[in-house]
């Protein structure tokens, strides 16, 4: 008598599009690269609005007097 044994293939086919995956993910890359420099832009912006308040306060402390005031109604 002999010893059968049986062995189970699977086999698949298809075809896999690289290309599309790259795209998407260079898409990906710009969109969040023109985001961060979006970001960037603006907090440039707050710190020059910031500099010129101090400026124009005469100095941090009355920068900060002058935002105290602004609350209290004075």
């Amino acid at each position: 008598m002999s010893d059968a044994i049986l062995t189970k293939q699977q086999s698949r086919t298809g075809t896999l599009d690289k290309t599309k995956d790259s795209v998407s993910t260079e898409i990906d890359k710009v969109i969040i690269g023109s985001i961060a420099a979006f970001a960037g832009l603006i907090g440039l912006w707050s710190v020059a609005c910031l500099i010129s308040a101090m400026f124009q306060a005469g100095g941090p402390l009355g920068l900060v007097g002058g935002y105290f005031k602004a609350l209290a109604g004075m």
